[in-house]
């Protein structure tokens, strides 16, 4: 199932597509320099009813002349059905646009980053008539980016180590580099690449940390996240105060009572609820129309 992380992992290169580049220059790979990206559909499907689809498709344009393809996949984990589809897709490109394809599979754990990377090769093992070799990027080959000035410089290539180092133990390192670097840029920079941050972390554990990151006052950072960040912090921080109030007084609450108040978002409610905890006799009272 696509989620929030899966489509972050591959749209950072449809935000800025020279961080290809730069990344795997550090591994030793020496792609020529970008000139020109053009965002193709990424839809492979062919006359009969059955659909591929890529997750992103760039072309890329180089200053010495010869532009290819970069085709991106956001991996999650181990799948056995993928290195046959990824062939596929690597064949029709070229076979549609006449030009070379480079395979890149982004993902957040090095052994599904190993995995995907291992050469794919079809045929009889005595002779392999194809040979497919993807380039893939987790945290075992990504740079961690922990140092604030260095995440400034290159704040895309931030957001990337961010995302793919987001089940590390370092990640807090790396998102308070991220955050404060995004300080150093315009506001339209820091809420791409700060929400690119939240979506591409998903549900790991340092997708909180992030989000207490944002959920500070940054008066650059004003992007509906952020408020609603912010909002969400407010009202738990009062659905607890209602809660310890009402159980420091002894009075019993229900396990619905409990989930009711902790999922209430209104900060006006518990504002009121806040007030009649202090002399209400039971927890359900709260809930009692004046």
């Amino acid at each position: 199932m696509v989620n929030s992380s899966h489509e972050a992992m591959h749209r950072i290169f449809q935000e800025d597509p020279g961080i290809f580049t730069r990344t795997f220059r550090t591994l030793g790979i020496p792609f020529p320099d970008t000139v020109e990206v053009s965002v193709l559909t990424t839809d492979l499907t062919e006359t009969q009813p059955l659909e591929r689809r890529l997750d992103t498709l760039l072309r890329v344009e180089t200053a010495d002349g010869r532009p290819y393809l970069l085709a991106v996949e956001s991996q999650g984990k181990k799948d056995p059905a993928k290195p046959s589809s990824w062939t596929y897709y690597l064949a029709h490109l070229n076979a549609k646009y006449g030009i070379d394809p480079v395979l890149l599979v982004v993902c957040q754990d090095e052994s599904t980053a190993r995995w995907a990377g291992r050469p794919i090769r079809i045929g009889p093992p005595e002779w392999p008539s194809l040979t497919v070799r993807p380039l893939a990027l987790g945290p075992h080959n990504v740079p961690a980016v922990t140092d604030p000035s260095m995440a400034a410089r290159d704040v895309p290539l931030a957001t990337f180590s961010a995302i793919t180092h987001g089940k590390d133990p370092n990640a807090a390192a790396i998102l308070e580099a991220l955050a404060t670097a995004l300080k150093t840029v315009d506001e339209e920079t820091a809420i791409i690449f700060g929400e690119l941050t939240e979506l591409g972390l998903g549900n790991t554990p340092a997708a909180q940390i992030w989000r207490d990151l944002m959920a500070i006052d940054l008066s650059f950072f004003r992007s509906e996240s952020s408020q609603r960040l912010r909002a969400e912090g407010k009202a738990e921080g009062k659905a607890e105060a209602v809660l310890t109030i009402l159980e420091r007084r002894g009075i019993t609450v229900r396990d619905g009572v409990r989930s009711r108040i902790l999922g209430c978002g209104d900060v006006e409610a518990l504002d009121n609820w806040l007030g009649d905890a202090l002399t209400a006799t039971t927890a359900e009272e709260l809930f009692t129309e004046a």
